[in-house]
């Protein structure tokens, strides 16, 4: 599938081409949609689709067969409203600033009311307007981060007229450890949901995100939020992936040497070479979304051979040892797989102590981006 990457020249970025296989990431939603069935899957496309590029990601989605998209901000929502159809339903998950619900009610983007405050500003906009405003309603059920405390939805469910204006499309809430399949919490989750739930009955069950997505129907709700998955991500830690693989990075050789034994290497001089040793540079470092934890620990792939990265990562470029190479393998514009077959996020992702989610979304914009 990537074949040709080695032999195209990077045109626009000197840091590294990053190949986005849309063709993959539409299988990835047809396989969740599959499994959800009959709930829907929607696409969470927030933080510019993980880092992917919204205006291309949210179109092929839409096109596999999309038709529910979350972001975490209106003003992302807004960017993508003109580039979807007229059917597409666009959700805030952060829910909503004061001042910004009438920008979100003209745009025809639904809000996620995380709290009373937001739920109030909401219905104050519906009634000053005559109409019925559609929301999505979280709980907290037990993650602490966003959503109303068990209490306030008690109370809310109580007092019909304090959201009377409002269609409650969907009663939400969010795993904590869905990725961990046998973690008690997810259950515990569940329970508590499903208590909250039932007290707007009208409203159907959003639940499950990737790692949900694969822990049966009771968490599939009405309707799916997978992130991670869609691009290619591991739903659960530990466990053979069943998700295509979307992203590609390779990254160019700067400069190739030969150094003595005892040199050091990198920023700060702690990598000292402990015999004679080829190392290649290449292009790209921690301003390209490369985490510095991968310092000595992390490594890049050139056909089957793993290059450790020796020293620091730097902010524009990585020092590789390639002694494990034939001599003359690297030159200036040899392009070395970062992430690919050899190695994946979440490999990546290990090796720097971090998670997947991190390692995709910081990925940079100096990449030539090749979209399949």
């Amino acid at each position: 599938m990537f074949a040709d990457i080695a032999e195209r020249p990077i045109v626009d970025a000197a840091s590294g081409v990053l190949t986005i296989d849309l063709t993959a990431l539409a299988a990835n939603y047809r396989l969740l949609q599959a499994r959800l069935a009959p709930a829907r899957a929607a696409g969470v496309v927030k933080a510019d689709a993980y880092g992917l590029g919204a205006s291309r990601v949210a179109p092929a989605l839409y096109a596999a067969g999309c038709r529910d998209f979350f972001v975490a901000h209106l003003g992302e929502a807004l960017r993508l409203r003109p580039l979807l159809a007229g059917d597409a339903r666009l959700y805030v998950l952060n829910g909503l600033q004061p001042g910004a619900e009438a920008a979100c009610a003209e745009a025809g983007i639904v809000p996620v009311l995380n709290s009373l405050d937001q739920v109030d500003n909401w219905v104050a906009l519906a009634r000053a307007r005559g109409i019925t405003l559609p929301a999505l309603l979280q709980f907290d059920s037990g993650m602490c981060r966003l959503g109303l405390e068990p209490q306030e939805a008690e109370a809310l469910a109580a007092d019909p007229a304090r959201h009377a204006g409002l269609e409650i499309l969907h009663v939400m809430s969010h795993l904590a450890c869905a990725d961990e399949p046998d973690n008690a919490q997810n259950a515990e989750q569940l329970a508590a949901f499903e208590r909250l739930a039932a007290l707007f009955p009208a409203a159907t069950p959003c639940f499950a995100n990737s790692g949900g997505s694969f822990l049966g129907a009771a968490y599939a709700g009405s309707l799916a939020r997978p992130g991670l998955a869609l691009y290619g991500g591991a739903p659960f830690g530990g466990l053979p992936n069943p998700m295509a693989p979307v992203v590609h990075l390779d990254v160019p050789v700067i400069q190739t040497r030969t150094v003595p034994a005892g040199s050091r290497i990198g920023y700060g001089g702690r990598f000292v070479a402990p015999t004679q040793m080829r190392l290649a540079t290449i292009g790209a470092g921690y301003a390209d979304g490369l985490p510095r934890h991968l310092s000595d620990r992390g490594a890049a792939w050139f056909g089957d051979v793993r290059l450790p990265i020796v020293g620091r990562v730097s902010m524009d470029s990585i020092i590789l040892d390639i002694s494990a190479l034939p001599a003359g393998s690297l030159h200036l514009g040899s392009l070395v797989e970062v992430v690919g077959p050899h190695q994946t996020l979440e490999d990546v992702a290990e090796a720097a102590g971090t998670i997947a989610y991190e390692v995709l979304t910081r990925l940079g914009a100096r990449y030539h981006r090749i979209y399949r």
